[in-house]
This record gives C-alpha cells, structure tokens and sequence, in this order.
C-alpha cells in the first residue's frame, strides 16, 4: 500500500474517542506544564543530568537509556516534554479502551485527570528522564490492554510489562491496578449474562449452577496474572544478563540491591504488609496531593459519592444480587488495591517513597469516572448523576493544574536564588587573597538557614511534591560546581566529598564563620575551605 492509503486505514480504525482522549491530555498537557516546557530549570538532580546517558543498569532500569535516546541524552525540555505529551496521550487512549469510558464527558475529564495529576508535574521537575517515564507508563497500560483484547494478549502484554519496569519500575503498581479493574469488569459481564432472561443470552453461554459462568471466566482473568508473571520473570532474566555482561552489580540507590523473590518473608513479610496499607491510608487521607483545599476536598468526596451510587444503581439494574460470587470477587478486589497500590513497598521496603512512584493513585479517581460514565441509567436521576461526576471531575483536574503550576512558580524561584547566592559565593572566591585558577577548594552542599532563612512559601501546597520545594538548589560541593559553570561560566576545583571526610573536625574550619560571613573563607595549607553553613558533625 502507499503511504496515503496506510494513513487513511489507519485513520479509519482510531475510534473517535482515541482522538477524543489522546488530544485532550496532549494540549491540556501542554497548558498546564508549558512553564517547565518553556523553561530550562533544573533541580538539584537536573544539574547532574544536562547530558546523562541514562545508563541506570546498576538501579535495574535496563531500557531507560534506550527509551530516552530518541530525544538526543541532553536535557531539551521542549522536545523531551512534547515526546513524554505524546506518549501520554497515547496511555490516556488506552485508558479510555481498557475501561470502555464511551461517553465524550468521561474521556475528556478521564484524560484530564491523567495530565494533570501532580504525580506528572514531580516527574516534569526530573524533566531529562520523562520521555523515558511518559514511555513506561503508555507501555504498563497497553500491558494491560494486551491481555484483555487478544487471546494471546498476555506474551505481548508480558513484554510491555517487562521494558516498562526496564525503564521504570514505579508504573508496575499501574499495570497491576489496572488488572484488578479489567478483571472486576470481566466478572460483572459474566454476571450480566447469567441475570439475562434465556431467551437473550445462548445456551452455550449460560453457566451450569450457582456462578457457573463466573468460574468460567477464572481461566480468562488468570491471562493477567500470567502477564504479570512472565513479564517480571522477563525483566528479572534481562536484568541478570545485562548485569553480567556490563560486570555490574545493583546499587543500594531506593533498596534495589534487595530485588530478589525471598527478600522478604515471615514477621518480615507481615510487617511490610502492614506499613503498605498504612501508607495507603496515610497518603490518601493525608498526604496533600489528592487534595489540598475544601474544593478539592469536596469534588473528591462527591466523585467517589458519585461512583457509589452508581454502582447501586448497576446491583439493581443488572441484578448482579443474584450472583453472591460477584461480590466475594469485589470484596476480595478492594483488599488487595492498597496491596498493589504500594508494591514497591514490597520489593523495596527501604525506598523512599515520593511522588513520581504515586502516579497510579490518579487510576482511582480516572476509576470513578469511568464507574460513573458506565453505570449510570438512562434517567434522569441518571443525568444528575453524570453532571455531578463532571462538575467534580473537572474541578479535581483544575485543582491539581493550580497545584502545578504553584510548584512550577516554586521551582522558577529556587533557580532565582540559587543563581544570586552563587554569583555572590563566585565574586567572594575570586577576591579571595591567594586564589587562582583550578585553587583545590573544599565545601559542602548544603546552604545555612541562618544567614538564608528559608523563604519558600509555597510548602502548604509542594510538601510532597519532590524536586519542587524548598529554597535552594544546591545539596553538594559538586552541584555548585556545575551550576557555576553552566550559569556562570567559570570553573570551580570542587574537591570530592571523600577528600572532605575530616573537614568538619578542623579547629580552624569549626571557628569560620557561615558563608556570607567575613571570615566564612579561608586558604589552608593550599586547600580554600568555604563554610556555607555553621554546623558540625
């Protein structure tokens, strides 16, 4: 075929609310982050990372250097965003498919909830790597969709799954919240045919006894657990190879030394279990993401209102009473949501948990939606039903944009100070008696709150939006070293922080002063030593 008769077979099969979903989160995407698009604003990790091969074996992301060369290994935050957009659009569609979301109102605010959300705003402080991560997400949906579109769906789905966690391992939650709602929608359709009068539904398709059909539909929700299995068993064996053929071992960076099968196990295992539904709970109630205000506090409480009534109004409609299984299957799903909400608690007990590996909390509220959108009967107690999930839909989804671009103003003002106090610390260098070029000069990273009292004010609202709060950009003796020469275009001899190990238990070095005290610099024995802040080990 030419090129323009594939275009157009291609063009015929994209349902209308692929386009619907996929538009919607590109250009909202695009309205809400363009300041970070626009901006080359690095955090404290960016700084490392303005070309950075991606090369994260040691952390077990074997694809991650892969999924982010397409965009060259520089830090482009234009190019690098609208590739991570489009990858997300993409996901939002395959949303939309898995969850049969039909209706024009759910795909848009389905979609909405994904690009706003501010899992993605944390991610887009870490913008050099989020092509990488927009992939493993857009990869860990179709892993999902796979196995429930085709008969086979779960090989191809195990391969998704196994370079999703290849780039980043924090969307398998996504993948398996995903499964649990694909395999609730398989059972409630079973349920549906055996409540259908006789005359509708085939013989051949009715069960035999009390949830018949339902238990014939066990061989088909197990594809998603050999999904998951094969796709992890996957990932693991090109882990280990790739390991071994680089001659690498993991990193103890977030636990990922301890990504084995019998890390944890007995007492072990019952207190991981323990934390992981604690911090569910913690971070859903209180973790000032989901909502932060009255307003946001109400439209999730009437969207997830909203979702139970129209649940209600399925038990009755569909008669899903007549199938007690059905609700065994339901109860047994809602205990283990927090479970796969927080693996990575699991694998890595030690990690430390922030907000890029939460994206999946958004799959509940997209959930609800999706509940809502499918649920509610043609009535008008119907319609209110509907116009109450869209008003709160739509007022979470421009919550989380106000939420965004408040950490987005934050992060613009870190670099402010950042670039003032360092231009301040470069000219003091450089008038600095008896220094010269390439002078060895020792430091730390952190900058003191006595002379610099913190000034962010935005801490109500980016608290737990990592990379986005605070004041300064600058946590080692090597970040002032880039940033200087980057932004200031001079070259610092920052000397190594294991040259530093007994700096801090010099007499002269306790009796300096904090920068930008007179006597917070000092040239001794040919080392300069700048004290930036006035605390000792």
């Amino acid at each position: 075929m030419s090129p323009s008769q594939v275009f157009l077979r291609l063009r015929n099969h994209i349902k209308r609310e692929w386009k619907i979903a996929f538009l919607t989160c590109f250009f909202l995407g695009l309205l809400i982050h363009m300041p970070v698009l626009l901006s080359d604003i690095p955090n404290h990790d960016g700084l490392d990372s303005m070309y950075f091969d991606q090369n994260m074996i040691t952390s077990g992301r074997w694809f991650l250097s892969v999924a982010c060369g397409f965009s060259s290994y520089y830090t482009l935050p234009w190019l690098i965003g609208i590739l991570g957009l489009s990858f997300l659009g993409v996901a939002a569609a395959a949303l939309c498919e898995l969850l049969e979301m039909r209706k024009t109102w759910a795909v848009v605010l389905g979609s909405g909830l994904l690009a706003a959300f501010p899992a993605l705003a944390s991610t887009f402080a870490y913008v050099y790597t989020l092509d990488g991560y927009m992939l493993a997400l857009m990869l860990a949906v179709l892993a999902v969709l796979f196995v429930k579109r085709r008969r086979l769906g779960f090989l191809p789905g195990a391969a998704c799954l196994a370079f999703s966690m290849g780039i980043y391992q924090g969307y398998l939650s996504f993948a398996m919240i995903l499964s649990i709602f694909a395999i609730l929608m398989l059972f409630a359709k079973g349920a549906d045919q055996e409540s259908a009068p006789a005359g509708k539904v085939p013989a051949k398709g009715r069960g035999k006894g009390k949830g018949g059909l339902l238990w014939k539909k066990l061989p088909e929700a197990l594809h998603y657990l050999y999904m998951g299995v094969l796709g992890a068993g996957l990932y693991f064996g090109i882990l280990q190879l790739l390991l071994r053929i680089q001659g690498k071992e993991l990193d103890h960076y977030q636990g990922i030394d301890g990504l084995n099968p019998g890390a944890v196990s007995g007492n072990g295992l019952l207190a991981a279990l323990g934390d992981m539904y604690r911090d569910f709970a913690a971070f859903t109630l209180k973790g000032n993401v989901l909502f932060q205000n009255l307003f946001s506090l109400t439209a999730v409480c009437v969207l997830a209102l909203s979702a139970g009534v129209a649940f209600l109004f399925l038990i009755r409609r569909r008669k899903y009473w007549k199938n007690p299984f059905l609700f065994v299957i339901i109860g047994v799903a809602a205990l283990a949501l927090p479970f796969v909400t927080n693996i990575i608690l699991l694998i890595s007990p030690s990690v430390n948990y922030h907000l890029l590996m939460r994206y999946q909390w958004v799959l509940y509220a997209i959930g609800a939606v999706a509940l809502v959108s499918g649920g509610s009967p043609g009535t008008k107690q119907g319609a209110w039903l509907e116009w109450a999930a869209l008003l709160s839909a739509g007022v979470l989804v421009f919550c989380y944009s106000v939420t965004d671009n408040i950490a987005y103003s934050n992060l613009q003002k870190r670099y402010e100070k950042t670039y003032a106090y360092c231009v301040r610390l470069l000219d003091r260098i450089e008038q600095t008696e008896g220094y010269y070029p390439g002078i060895p000069i020792a430091m730390i990273g952190v900058v003191g709150d006595e002379q610099f009292p913190p000034t962010d004010i935005t801490l109500p609202v980016t608290s737990n939006m990592i990379g986005m709060n605070g004041d300064i950009l600058l946590y080692r003796g090597d970040n002032y070293r880039i940033f200087v020469q980057h932004y200031l275009g001079a070259t610092l001899n920052i000397l190594p922080a294991e040259a530093m190990t007994d700096m801090y238990e010099h007499e002269e070095y306790v009796a300096m002063d904090s920068f930008p005290g007179p006597d917070s610099i000092r040239i001794i024995d040919g080392i300069m030593y700048i004290k930036t802040e006035n605390v000792s080990r």
